[in-house]
């Protein structure tokens, strides 16, 4: 592949030069851009940035240090980032951030309307807006009210008719007080004044924007930013808003919305054993009483007032296994209600009643694998449906605890029941020998003993009841606070600095990008290397471009311009240098007219003249003569044409000698002919060269242009020398490398060379090239400021 070639120095020298020499435009651009980049900033709306940090804390995580008294140093969360995950999503979920849109009320919002954009008043806003109407209806409502104050008691009321409150007619505004009652299609309003520093000001503009609750849910559910890094248990909170204090009050709302809702979700749980407890009590209360009072009815019917002791040595065995039957009897009655109440089927909540004192620990954990399964799977149905895998994963886990449960409670029950029919055969065996004593008495210690088993059930109740009273009150909050929301309350967008850069860059970047477009679509010639990229000929030199008072050397002439041609003269003399003992035949030509090819052909017959050389200047152009003109010479009949039509005449009568120039002949065109090809076509134009070739030092021919008729073709073989002239922005690419590269290709033109001429000093970076540093010019002069694109 080949490779690109690299950009000389001399070429990017250039391209600058380019750019430098519009440095008007360049500079005008960039104050534009500046100006506009300075206006942006001044009504833009700035964004300003809050954080927040807190710590979730694992429970179990921290019951497991607490236990083992160690540290697996991978931090909390390590065993399963997932959890980490879920409470991210929750606190990005749509039913807190609602919470928190409700709690600070920023759905209503108040704006201090100026001329080009308005400013939000978050703290302490001039009027505060009351509601008689639902709060489902506010919620829902999207409206403006635009209102400007007309004194510290009334204001002016206006419709939204889509122009600013500042172009509104006063006439069409409605006048009410501030506290009155006005009427809404959404129900009636009150504007209430705020008091103090923050009063409300005579003729402001106030603008109060209510939003549905919804469509500020969800910007900010896409404005808040939660991360975290993987076994990290700290999570980050980020805001972006209009107002640094609104963000960082968001942010510390949506903490306290989080914590809220956990210590919910651990209530619930205790709510539910609660609840079970309760109810479980009213029934053993109900029991009790009822066997209270047969208690009561027996010792009344029997007169059992005042019992005796009986045989102390078996009571004793006999109170040790009634004491034995009573937890044994205890423990049954709870299995059996954990039964009823995981069979039942009327729950409002699938949590169950822990710790109530079974006496299994299996069942005890178990129990609370089922109710933090619950737990989780609630809150996640808070944000989503019964068709989330999660949640049925989590709800075929729930049932295959459920079953376990159900399987080591019956289990458990049995082996209880087998106990008790053992206790029961030891206590009868007890009993028996008790026969002896009295009816009566036996009857009473039956009922005293369900009385003392109910009692022991219903003091047992009572104290599970006030534990899980206690464990309520004892809950912490889930999330840490490790740093509050703060912000610098500097605008984090946009960035001043980049902003003026970009400015500056679009500034400079649009005209430049334009200046190289253009120069890239322009096909026209400014300067040497742009003449020798499309041709392979010898370069003469370059001509500056002359201004119209001065388009003639003069003798003592140190300008650009003479000394220019003096370098073109000095190249052609090493060119011919070989020619000596006859005059040296300079032919000059162009593509087409225009081009400044007489105006070439004078200057440089007067500077080899003014040098002390003689010169013969021959007008062949005989279409469009101009050489006497630029001379300054008056126009006579007699000239080269009327030479070769008239055979009497001789060489010398058609030649003008210069009244200021002794060493410069010239002969015109002469009348201009009807013919001038076939006129050209005649011996006597050789002839004519032939007889002067000894007399002059240099003989310079004007010729015409190449491009547009043959006339010079017919006469190139009589030259030495062709000086093709180009004119700078004057002559297309194209159409020169269509008529030169032929020409010099197929050497129609003897010792043909290139000369740019019209060479625009600092334009498009051309040109220059130190000309004028002769007798007269001050090289060492300060040149002016805006004259750093020139050289």
């Amino acid at each position: 592949m080949e490779s690109k070639p690299v950009s000389s120095p001399n070429e990017i020298r250039q391209s600058v030069d380019l750019f430098l020499s519009h440095w008007k435009l360049l500079l005008f651009c960039c104050a534009v851009a500046l100006f506009l980049g300075y206006t942006y900033l001044r009504y833009t709306t700035y964004q300003y940035s809050a954080s927040a940090t807190i710590k979730i804390r694992d429970e179990k995580q921290s019951q497991k240090l607490e236990t083992n008294g160690e540290s697996s140093g991978k931090g909390l969360f390590s065993d399963g980032t997932n959890k980490i995950k879920d409470e991210i999503e929750t606190i990005q979920s749509r039913t807190l951030i609602e919470n928190v849109v409700k709690e600070l009320k920023l759905n209503i919002r108040c704006f201090a309307e100026g001329s080009i954009k308005e400013r939000e008043i978050y703290n302490n806003p001039p009027v505060k807006l009351s509601f008689f109407a639902n709060d489902s209806v506010l919620y829902n409502l999207d409206t403006t009210l635009y209102i400007k104050v007309k004194s510290p008691t009334q204001f002016l009321a206006f419709k939204n008719e889509g122009k600013s409150l500042i172009d509104r007619d006063e006439q069409k505004g409605k006048s009410y007080d501030f506290g009155s009652r006005i009427k809404t299609g959404f129900g009636d309003i009150v504007l209430i004044p705020n008091v103090g520093e923050h009063a409300p000001i005579i003729g402001s503009n106030l603008k109060i924007s209510i939003s549905s609750v919804r469509n500020i849910v969800n910007s900010y559910q896409q404005k808040i930013k939660v991360s975290t890094e993987t076994g990290s248990s700290v999570i980050k909170l980020d805001l972006k808003d209009s107002n640094s204090y609104k963000a960082a009050d968001i942010l510390n709302q949506l903490i306290e919305e989080y914590n809220k809702d956990v210590l919910l979700d651990k209530e619930a749980v205790v709510k539910s054993t609660s609840d079970f407890i309760n109810n479980r009590l009213l029934q053993v209360s109900s029991e009790l009483e009822k066997v209270d009072f047969t208690a009561e009815e027996l010792q009344q019917k029997n007169n059992l007032t005042a019992l005796s002791s009986q045989a102390d040595l078996n009571l004793q065995t006999g109170q040790h296994i009634q004491s034995q039957i009573s937890s044994t009897a205890n423990s049954i009655q709870m299995i059996s209600y954990l039964e009823e109440e995981i069979s039942s089927e009327n729950k409002t909540s699938d949590l169950l009643p822990a710790d109530i004192g079974i006496g299994d620990s299996n069942t005890s954990q178990v129990i609370k694998s089922h109710n933090e399964l619950v737990a989780e799977r609630d809150r996640l149905l808070k944000n989503s449906t019964e068709k989330n895998p999660t949640v049925i994963q989590l709800n075929n886990q729930i049932a295959s605890l459920k079953r376990n449960l159900q399987n080591s409670l019956k289990n458990i029950k049995a082996t209880s029941q087998l106990t008790l029919s053992n206790l029961n055969r030891e206590n009868s065996r007890i009993q028996g020998r008790l026969y002896s004593a009295p009816t009566k008495e036996r009857q009473f210690k039956d009922i005293k003993r369900q009385q003392d088993i109910k009692e022991s059930l219903f003091l047992y109740l009572l104290e599970k009841k006030e534990e899980s009273a206690i464990r309520l009150g004892m809950y912490a909050p889930t999330a840490k606070i490790v740093d509050r929301a703060y912000s610098s309350h500097k605008p984090i967008a946009p960035n001043t600095m980049i902003v003026y850069i970009a400015s500056l860059i679009f500034g400079m970047g649009v005209p430049i990008a334009f200046i190289y477009i253009a120069d890239l679509l322009n096909t026209k010639l400014y300067r040497k290397e742009d003449l020798m990229s499309i041709l392979n000929i010898p370069y003469l030199g370059d001509i500056p471009k002359s201004s119209k008072k001065q388009q003639l050397v003069k003798k003592v002439d140190y300008s650009p311009k003479a000394e220019a041609f003096r370098i073109v003269k000095s190249n052609i003399d090493f060119m011919l240098r070989n020619i000596k003992g006859r005059s040296k035949k300079i032919f000059i030509t162009s593509t087409i007219p225009q081009e400044g090819k007489s105006h070439t052909s004078t200057n440089l017959a007067s500077s080899i003249a003014y040098a002390g050389k003689s010169v013969l200047l021959v007008e062949t152009d005989i279409r469009v003569p101009k050489i006497l003109d630029y001379l300054g010479l008056e126009s006579q009949q007699q000239g080269l044409s009327d030479y070769i039509a008239d055979t009497s005449l001789k060489p010398e009568d058609v030649v003008i000698k210069h009244k200021d120039n002794k060493f410069l002949d010239i002969i015109s065109s002469g009348t201009i002919p009807p013919n001038p090809s076939e006129l050209l076509m005649n011996d006597r134009v050789e002839e004519l060269f032939n007889h002067f070739d000894t007399k002059y030092d240099y003989i310079i021919a004007d010729t015409s242009a190449v491009g547009i008729v043959s006339d010079t073709l017919l006469i190139s073989h009589l030259a030495d020398i062709f000086v093709y002239v180009v004119s700078v922005d004057k002559i297309d690419k194209r159409l020169l490398k269509h008529v030169a590269e032929p020409l010099h290709k197929e050497q129609r033109l003897p010792n043909m060379t290139m000369l740019l001429n019209g060479i625009k000093v600092g334009k498009k970076g051309y040109g220059g090239y130190g000309y004028g540093y002769g007798y007269g010019n001050n090289p060492l002069k300060k040149k002016k400021w805006y004259q750093f694109g020139k050289s």
